[in-house]
């Protein structure tokens, strides 16, 4: 199918019609697609807002969706929604597979996760690249925005009640910051129960809504062991969360050992290439106080972007006067490259180079 004719149907599915809002739209897709000879299919959720596409010549932002569910806010705020006016630019969001309402039939039981990994969504499988010649010009934010102005709002909070220097005060910023989570994550209370947690991350029920955090224990399980630890003698929780408490979730939810865990992230770390990956025309944006910046490319370049004191993801955050310098600049940046790159597209297209 050509381009053209994917992204009419793409626009159909959703019902979107560039004078309304976002629409949500379904895609089928295959349940393993290493398998040729397995039919089974389940529903992808994706999000379209076409209010300042101008056309099949303009470029189209995908937003991929992270650990969560999305929503029609993924469309319509945040840097690439920003820039889409000026650029004439369609924005769609999808749903990253066993996430939000894209979970396949079966629920979310062993059987069913191991058609669970980045793997399982790349480009390179037979039908991800006829996804991949049919938008050539697609460029993809992989990241879920908003978490930069949490993160600075509950700090906030908790050097106000530092500075007050009294324990009322310290514990109504910490009170004040606990409820602001269980807002964003949709959770009525935050429990301290071991037990309890391995209950929730034992269910094999999908949440409909929020962070998957069955899905996402398995992925770190299976093949990136991203954990956040806090065993720096500075750290003011030094004593928890300690690595070997993740790993050995990992045993118990999983049946998996920490030796099998650093294989996978060894394995995963050789076949996307670490830190030096080789991909062409993608730019690694990360903000220095980001503790997830260190897993990424990092070093100056055409490829990799360092923001000083950006927090994580705060550059696909909506513009704001707080907004400081360095993010300011890092944004400007991110724009001269898309022109960059949007160019040298342009031109390619126009000399008949294929994508």
């Amino acid at each position: 199918m050509a381009g053209e004719s994917w992204l009419h149907a793409l626009l159909l599915l959703s019902g979107s019609t560039g004078a309304q809002g976002p629409r949500a739209g379904w895609l089928q897709q295959p349940l393993d697609p290493f398998n040729a000879s397995d039919g089974r299919i389940f529903l992808q959720r994706y999000w379209v807002n076409d209010q300042h596409w101008a056309g099949q010549d303009r470029p189209v932002f995908l937003h991929l969706g992270g650990e969560g569910s999305l929503g029609p806010g993924s469309v319509m705020t945040g840097h690439p929604a920003a820039l889409a006016p000026a650029w004439g630019a369609l924005v769609i969001s999808l749903e990253h597979r066993f996430y939000g309402l894209s979970v396949p039939a079966g629920g979310l039981g062993l059987t069913q996760l191991r058609y669970l990994s980045s793997r399982h969504a790349a480009l390179r499988t037979p039908a991800g690249g006829r996804a991949q010649r049919q938008l050539p010009r697609v460029l993809p934010w992989a990241a879920t925005g908003g978490a930069g102005e949490l993160v600075a709002q509950l700090c906030g909070l908790l050097l106000e009640g530092a500075r007050n220097g009294s324990y009322p005060a310290s514990y109504r910023g910490l009170r004040r910051a606990a409820q602001i989570v269980r807002h964003s994550l949709g959770q009525r209370c935050l429990s301290f129960s071991r037990a309890q947690t391995m209950r929730q991350l034992r269910a094999t029920v999908p949440p409909e809504s929020g962070v998957g955090d069955r899905q996402w224990l398995y992925q770190t399980c299976t093949e990136f062991g991203f954990y956040v630890t806090c065993e720096d003698p500075d750290c003011p929780f030094s004593e928890l969360p300690a690595l070997s408490s993740h790993l050995e979730l990992c045993e118990q939810v999983f049946g998996l050992s920490a030796s099998s865990v650093a294989r996978a992230v060894v394995q995963t770390n050789s076949h996307y290439g670490g830190q030096a990956p080789g991909a062409t025309r993608v730019l690694f944006v990360n903000g220095d106080t980001d503790p997830w910046h260190v897993l990424s490319v990092t070093q100056p370049s055409e490829t990799a972007l360092l923001i000083p004191g950006a927090s994580h993801c705060a550059d696909m955050a909506p513009e704001r006067p707080s907004d400081p310098a360095s993010l300011r600049q890092g944004r400007l940046s991110i724009l001269q490259q898309l022109q960059t790159w949007l160019g040298q597209a342009q031109e390619e297209r126009h000399m008949g180079v294929p994508a």
